[in-house]
């Protein structure tokens, strides 16, 4: 029989990663948090234009280890595709993150890609800095503007192994539509998937997000990789944990109808809800008590952000889908620990006291085709912050 792991501790700290952030929580703790300290981003005082009505937000944030995966997808392949998605996860974890704090629209964004030069050539580059472009086209149907500000790029081998990308993002929003989160006892928890395939995707998405890649590719896939590719990976991890898993990147996975590799699968780009965010939040904002990114933490994320006695209760999950029980099985995770630090399919979660709101954003994540369902209240009387009922 598999044994079981905890994923919160053991082989996914062995391999230098935390799933909740605690040390790097720790080093900020006495650090100014901005105007509205329980915001999902911190909210700064308008420096552009020195109106009190205004706040600014900036917000950094880069697509991870799922680097380190696409290169070898890349490398096995030659399929540049991959890349393109590198950049969309790098600029959802900004968006999307800022998005939950309110602000839905006029993003200054700014990039930063470290290469190493021997081993990511100019057509990796040329797909890398051409896919901003594209995204930001692709957010302007749906009424959201990306201003684009160029960035930096740097041949930097001797300090990153195959290539890092990463994106900086400037707003400026009136105060009064921040979204401070107060979660409160009652309300509802309406959870979005960000796996399937919505009206602004030209594929289905595995629902990966870009959180929890170290262990998923890790666990995941064959040996051979870290034989091949002995860049994609630091070497002072236990070989025990690299590339520990059975499968190819080029396995075949049959979902919603259609087949992908498993490769693909994984590297399904971080899916962004501002199509659906920038409808929900100036319609319901004052019916809004929280907006929840499920990133690091997976559905743990709220910890961080509700009350002392109160609890998230999470009784009505949406459907696990196949990526993350693929990883389950391979991992020898138990199931429970998988909450603690994958999204196990919903990467949004809105907390509302009003049930009438709650079935309207259900009905308007459908006409996008994103799923969605109630999948909790929150109440008060329990000895934890978060339970999940799966």
């Amino acid at each position: 029989m598999q044994k079981k792991y905890k994923m919160s501790g053991g082989r996914y700290e062995q391999r230098g990663v935390s799933a909740d952030k605690s040390e790097v929580h720790q080093a900020i703790k006495n650090l100014d948090k901005g105007l509205y300290p329980n915001a999902f981003c911190k909210i700064l005082p308008d420096i552009a234009a020195n109106d009190a009505s205004y706040c600014n937000l900036m917000h950094a944030d880069t697509a991870g280890t799922k680097t380190s995966l696409a290169y070898v997808y890349w490398r096995e392949t030659g399929d540049l595709s991959v890349w393109e998605g590198i950049v969309q996860d790098a600029l959802v974890m900004n968006l999307d993150d800022m998005a939950c704090a309110g602000c839905i629209n006029d993003f200054v964004v700014s990039s930063t890609i470290g290469r190493n030069k021997n081993l990511i050539p100019a057509e990796v580059l040329t797909a890398l800095i051409e896919a901003a472009p594209k995204f930001a086209q692709a957010m302007e149907a749906y009424g959201i503007k990306l201003h684009l500000a160029g960035g930096e790029t740097a041949d930097v081998g001797d300090i990153v192994r195959t290539a890092d990308v990463g994106f900086t993002v400037f707003s400026r929003m009136p105060r009064k539509d921040v979204i401070n989160i107060d979660i409160k006892e009652g309300d509802y928890i309406v959870g979005f998937a960000g796996y399937g395939q919505t009206n602004y995707e030209s594929s289905y998405n595995g629902g990966m997000g870009s959180n929890g890649l170290t262990s998923a590719r890790h666990d995941v896939f064959h040996s051979l990789y870290a034989e091949k590719y002995p860049e994609s990976f630091d070497p002072g991890i236990n070989r025990a944990l690299v590339y520990s898993g059975s499968k190819k990147l080029t396995d075949t996975v049959e979902v919603n109808g259609s087949v992908t590799t498993l490769g693909k699968l994984v590297l399904s780009p971080t899916r962004t809800f501002l199509p659906l965010l920038s409808r929900l939040v100036p319609a319901y904002r004052n019916q809004i008590h929280g907006i929840i990114h499920n990133t690091g933490g997976g559905l743990y994320k709220v910890d961080k952000f509700i009350g002392e006695g109160l609890c998230a209760v999470k009784d009505n999950l949406l459907p696990v889908p196949p990526l993350f029980q693929i990883i389950e099985q391979e991992s020898g995770t138990t199931h429970m620990d998988m909450f603690k630090v994958f999204n196990m399919g919903t990467r949004l979660e809105i907390y509302t006291p009003d049930l009438k709101a709650a079935e309207i954003m259900i009905e308007e994540a459908g006409k996008l085709g994103i799923q969605a369902q109630i999948i909790g209240r929150v109440v008060s009387g329990e000895n934890e912050k978060v339970k999940i009922i799966d």
